[in-house]
This record gives C-alpha cells, sequence and structure tokens, in this order.
C-alpha cells in the first residue's frame, strides 16, 4: 500500500501544515456526517475498534527490504465507508506516528492517500457489486487494487509536489521503484481482500450493512 514513512522535517513547515490542513477538512466531514446523516450505533462502533486494531497491526509488519506493508484501507472501506474509515486511520496514523512508523508531520498527509484509498473502494465496490452485479470476491479484489492504485499516485503526487528537506529534487525513478513494490503488495492485498469480504458476505453479511447504509444514504443526500 502507499504510504509515506519519512521523518520529521522531510517536509518543509508550509507543506506539512498544508497537509494536515486538508487532513482536518476530511476529517471535519466524516464527523459531520456520522453525527448527522449516519449516526454512529454500538454495532458501528464495535466494528470500528476491530477494524483499527486490525489495520495498526498490519501497518507495522513491513517487507524489510521493500518497506512496504499490507494496509487495509480497502477492506475498511467496503466493510465500514468512507465516514468511520476517516477515523479509523487518523487513529491508526497517530499510533504509528508515536511508535516511529512515520513522523508526526507526515500524519496529514498519510491520511489524505489513506482516504483516496478508502473512498475509492467504497465507491467502486459498490457499482462494481450493485450495478455490474459481480461477484462479491471479484468486486472487492478489483475495488481494492483500484483503490491502492489511485493511493500510490496521490502518494507520488503529494512527495513529487511538497519535495524533501535536503533534496534539490524528487527523482521521478526513486519514486517508480517504490511504486513497483506498492503496486505488486497492492495485488496481494487485493486477493486478501477479496477473499476476506466474500467470506464476511457468506458467514455475516450483516457486517457489510455499514457501508451499505452510507450508501444509501449518499443517495438521498
Amino acid at each position: 500500500m502507499a504510504h509515506i514513512h519519512l521523518e520529521d522535517g522531510s517536509f518543509t513547515l508550509l507543506w506539512a501544515v498544508a497537509w494536515s490542513v486538508v487532513a482536518l477538512v476530511v476529517i471535519g466531514i466524516c464527523l459531520y456526517w456520522l453525527r448527522n446523516v449516519r449516526k454512529a450505533d454500538s454495532r458501528l462502533i464495535t466494528l470500528a475498534g476491530l477494524l483499527t486494531a486490525a489495520a495498526f497491526a498490519v501497518f507495522q509488519i513491513e517487507i524489510p527490504v521493500l518497506g512496504v506493508h499490507l494496509s487495509l484501507t480497502p477492506l475498511v472501506g467496503i466493510v465500514a465507508g468512507p465516514a468511520i474509515g476517516g477515523v479509523i486511520f487518523l487513529i491508526v496514523n497517530i499510533f504509528s506516528a508515536a511508535i516511529g512508523h512515520e513522523g508526526w508531520t507526515i500524519v496529514g498527509a498519510n491520511l489524505v492517500i489513506n482516504m483516496v484509498e478508502v473512498i475509492a473502494a467504497f465507491l467502486v465496490y459498490g457499482w462494481l457489486s450493485a450495478s455490474l452485479k459481480m461477484k462479491t470476491m471479484y468486486s472487492a479484489g478489483i475495488a481494492a487494487f483500484l483503490a491502492l492504485f489511485l493511493g500510490n499516485v496521490a502518494m507520488m503526487a503529494i512527495i513529487l509536489v511538497s519535495g524533501i528537506q535536503g533534496k534539490e529534487s524528487v527523482e521521478l525513478a526513486e519514486l517508480s521503484v517504490l511504486a513497483a513494490a506498492n503496486v505488486a503488495m497492492a495485488v496481494v492485498e487485493a486477493f486478501v481482500t477479496g477473499y476476506i469480504v466474500a467470506y464476511i458476505q457468506k458467514v455475516r453479511p450483516g457486517m457489510l450493512g455499514a457501508a451499505k447504509a452510507q450508501r444509501h444514504e449518499n443517495t438521498k443526500v
């Protein structure tokens, strides 16, 4: 998955603040949605807790050479929807920064990337499963791959636009190597996501109700 593993000071203060402001706006929208449109009930809160713990755990398991890892952002988008997904990955990024997985000033940028993936997976899965009537495993897998690909593009764009302090320019070739590793991991996560969502649909279809409810609310708003 796409994630910026940089220390504090890698971005200038201006860009660190800019991405933090964007992230705060996104979180504000998520909280407004949960408070006024799709109110969080006990079931949704429990689901969010489970997904937060799972996402934080997989964030810490990296392939040492490439420094990439699974994210569960597509799974969260498909199962819980973007509103609760924003809160989940805000918590995950804060905890990750606390243990040195990323710099505190990178949290905003990483949350923006995560939300690109969450929203994309939510929308693509809904379209493939509802409009095209595609099988759950295939629609979830395709949605996961496309979401992670878009997150990869967002990550590269953020780094290219923001720059890295101490480097005159960010080489596109360097980012391309990281992007290739992320795309390879996206294929793996797409298979994982497809199987998990298909299994949930088979044994506990009610768990997918939170995201379905948000799609229903989207059509009414």
